[in-house]
């Protein structure tokens, strides 16, 4: 164990007696069990310890302590790894507190290995069969308190265990230091322009390094940009370009992103969130010459997503931001032609199809439309909230969750039906579920049913007149502040949970009247427009709109900008392939018909 104080570079020595410049990221294990310790040690130490240092520590405070003096003397911690042999709870708790000292630290629960093997698979079941034993670990991932969990490495190379901490390190180096940064950003820590330049930068898959213009080589940097500080952020490409204080429109220009194509593309995909992902990548793939336009960052709200766990083919999950970017290069691999060129302002049809416009007055040329825009959620605006989204803090409804919260006191916010369908759901689990409403009762927006079946359940309160004034905790929710919004009495209350109902509002306020929508703003599509009385404005076709098809036809829409969509990403990127696959078709009928 190294001495308390040092830093990892220097400490790490090779065989030929060489010590590491550099500091060294970190490698924590935490196990109280001696035997347990010295296995994770040990492999650790054999794949891993030439490029990082290995520090085992057989106590969680000890564990605190060393992981507050590595903050101290700036060394960077990449993962924390804490066994669940005896008390899952007491590590899951552990690792949330990771997250106060070491915000970008990866943080894994390292699960008994038992259970059956996969029958194709070869590879141990991490979790027990016993659900019930097994809870502890669910509830630490759905709670936010852990980023991934492990099944204890066994004798021998273990590919299963290295494979899912190497994919965890990747994730930690991208975030942190990527070894080949596309850009580097020197500016004042903590600043709000920063943060949005890294949140795009990260979202469109651009590796950086962020430099506090504080520290020595935040200094070091601007120098050599030739800069003196005065105007902030400055960004260097890698280039060698200097941007100071820059637009996202000179930002997305340096890495190709902002052109458009000549002529007339096959499909014209708007938004780039797992709908407008999935159709890009389908629509390219089927040969079509495929635009993909995104006024942001690719991934729409799935991409701001710490994690996702129930996307099939993920056991542990993945970040919103991670299953974006592969799905942009998936894209990008078949064709596809990203622009962030800015959003999209109008639709018109035209000769060859339909003709976009974009807010800097420049226009493209298609065949076909998809819109794929998504929505907006109503945020919560309230202190503490933001810091702890996704550790106890969530936005939608979290039904595949629902058992992770046995047990605890869960809060819901808003009055409408979804907010009381999630209310029903989680009381099944939850031994309380509070519902906080601002107006004085639920009449007002949540159907009669729903309302009777909440007055039924026991364990289901109902606190109208109420908001949240802030959200506590370390690392996780801990507890609550309610203001009666009549008499102005503050309580604050522990919670386990804060779940956040309060509204989205779909981007479509840029389409024409001819795009049908419901009383809210959502697309309708296919039968949906028959039932609404008409096909819409201008149907010409002797044929009922395609399932995807809007009121104007060759125009689609899918994901959660589409009325009565489901509001999941695996949902969103089905309804992506189905989309592009009635684009295609589409356009064989108009050739045919031509």
């Amino acid at each position: 164990m190294p001495p308390a104080g040092t830093c990892a570079s220097e400490l790490v020595r090779f065989g030929s007696g060489d010590i590491i410049t550099m500091a060294a990221p970190v490698l924590m294990v935490v196990d109280e069990d001696a035997s347990g310790l010295g296995t994770l040690e040990g492999t650790l130490s054999r794949r891993y310890g030439h490029d990082y240092l290995v520090i085992g520590e057989s106590s969680q405070a000890t564990a605190l302590d060393r992981l507050r003096e590595l903050r101290a003397a700036g060394c960077p911690v990449a993962v924390v790894m804490a066994a669940a042999t005896t008390a899952p709870e007491s590590a899951a708790e552990l690792l949330a507190e990771v997250r106060t000292i070491h915000p970008a630290a990866k943080r894994v629960l390292v699960v008994p290995r038992g259970g059956q093997a996969a029958p194709s698979m070869g590879v141990p079941v991490p979790l027990v069969v016993d659900r019930q034993a097994a809870l502890p670990v669910l509830r630490a991932i759905a709670h936010g308190m852990i980023d991934s969990y492990l099944p204890a490495p066994g004798a021998g190379r273990d590919e299963g265990f290295h494979r899912g901490l190497s994919e965890l390190l990747e994730e930690w180096a991208q975030q942190t230091v990527p070894a080949l940064p596309a850009v580097r950003i020197i500016d004042q820590q903590p600043s709000a322009r920063a943060h949005w330049m890294r949140d795009l930068l990260t979202r469109s898959g651009v590796p950086y390094v962020f430099h506090d213009v504080a520290c020595a080589d935040g200094q070091v940097w601007l120098r050599q940009a030739g800069q003196d500080g005065s105007r902030l952020p400055v960004l260097i490409t890698y280039t060698g370009q200097v941007l100071v204080d820059p637009s996202m429109d000179q930002i997305i220009a340096v890495f190709g992103l902002a052109g458009l194509p000549e002529g007339t593309v096959d499909a014209a995909v708007v938004g780039a969130g797992p709908a407008g992902l999935s159709a890009a990548v389908y629509a390219a793939s089927e040969g079509l010459s495929t635009l993909l336009l995104e006024p942001e960052a690719i991934g729409g709200q799935a991409g701001s997503s710490s994690l996702i766990r129930n996307y099939l083919g993920f056991p542990s999950g993945i970040s919103g931001a991670g299953l974006a970017t592969r799905a942009f290069e998936q894209a990008w691999s078949f064709g596809a032609m990203p622009s962030m060129a800015g959003p999209v302002t109008g639709l018109e049809r035209a000769d060859s199809g339909f003709t976009l416009r974009l807010t800097d007055g420049r226009v493209s040329h298609a065949a076909t439309v998809l819109i794929a825009t998504g929505v907006s959620y109503r945020r919560l605006a309230a202190p503490g909230v933001d810091r702890l989204l996704g550790a106890g803090v969530f936005y939608g409804a979290t039904g595949s969750e629902a058992s992770a919260f046995s047990g605890e006191h869960v809060f819901i916010v808003g009055g409408a039906n979804s907010a009381g369908q999630a209310a029903v759901n989680l009381a099944r689990y939850a031994q309380q579920v509070t519902l906080v409403v601002r107006g004085n009762s639920l009449a007002a927006r949540m159907s009669h049913y729903l309302i009777d079946e909440i007055t039924a359940t026991p364990n289901i309160d109902v606190r109208t007149s109420t908001r949240i004034a802030a959200a506590a905790g370390d690392g996780k929710l801990h507890s609550l502040t309610l203001t009666d919004t009549g008499s102005g009495h503050t309580q604050t209350v522990p919670a386990s949970a804060l779940i956040v109902l309060i509204g989205a509002v779909p981007h479509t306020s840029w389409l024409p009247p001819e795009i049908l929508r419901d009383e809210h703003g959502f697309i309708l599509t296919g039968t949906d427009l028959l039932q609404h009385g008409t096909a819409g404005s201008g149907w010409a076709l002797h044929r009922a709109p395609l399932s995807l098809e809007t009121s104007i036809p060759g125009v689609f829409a899918a994901g959660d900008v589409r009325h009565g969509s489901v509001k999941r990403v695996a949902a969103a990127v089905g309804e992506g392939s189905i989309a592009a696959a009635q684009m295609y078709q589409y356009l064989q009928q108009r050739s045919r018909s031509a």
